[in-house]
């Protein structure tokens, strides 16, 4: 995986993804984890809006998967036959996680009608591949607000309170990010989202570690106010 610091949205990877490119395809391309390549997807089509049509344009004229993308495909159908079971990625065995993966690709892009019908039409051999809407859309708005989080610390802001907040944006985050602590220390935060908030907001996980506001240092002895 490429571990250099890319600031989003990485130019290279939005160029990609305009000329059709899926965010899996563009993951595999470079050897990053789709969902840091989705990542800096979501911070250029808010700083884009034409993004998006152009690669939608784009996929629709472009050539359908290739002979290799539809191996793996079916490869993952005969798998999903063979177990009964579509995979899970939070499994023990690195190709279920690369598989389930794989078809979460393929829920994105369903979802944002992108999906090509070679694979809508493989797929359909699959009962429940498209899983649950209401997660797709759970992992949009998880991408959405990290993107959030990266812009309002990149601007210069400590970390947002979910409390004596300033602003509802701080508050908001506030609430998100105190989420994500508590999740994590209870070991339900997903590695990938882990690795994500480490590598673009480092110290999340603690915050703001000076005294509260309501303690403030008066006079010549320093002594600590109480604020209500």
């Amino acid at each position: 995986m490429d571990r250099r610091v890319r600031r989003a949205p990485d130019a290279e990877w939005v160029l990609m993804y305009r000329l059709g490119l899926s965010r899996a395809r563009i993951a595999e391309l470079v050897r990053a984890e789709p969902a840091t390549v989705g990542y800096h997807l979501v911070i250029a089509r808010r700083q884009d809006p034409g993004l998006e049509p152009a690669h939608e344009a784009a996929t629709v004229t472009r050539a359908g998967p290739s002979p290799t993308a539809l191996a793996r495909m079916e490869e993952i159908i005969t798998w999903i036959t063979g177990e009964g079971r579509l995979p899970r990625d939070r499994s023990e065995d690195k190709g279920e996680r690369s598989m389930a993966r794989w078809l979460s690709e393929r829920r994105r892009e369903a979802a944002d009608a992108t999906l090509d019908p070679v694979y809508r039409d493989g797929l359909s051999r699959v009962p429940g591949w498209e899983g649950n809407p209401r997660a797709a859309a759970d992992e949009a708005r998880w991408h959405d607000r990290f993107a959030q989080l990266v812009d309002f610390r990149a601007e210069g802001n400590d970390w947002p309170r979910h409390h004596d907040y300033a602003s509802e944006q701080e508050h908001a985050l506030g609430v998100w990010i105190h989420t994500q602590r508590y999740k994590h220390r209870r070991g339900d935060l997903d590695p990938v989202r882990v690795r994500l908030l480490d590598d673009a907001v480092p110290g999340w996980r603690t915050g703001r570690t000076g005294l509260p506001r309501r303690f403030r240092t008066v006079g010549p002895l320093k002594m600590r106010v109480y604020r209500k």
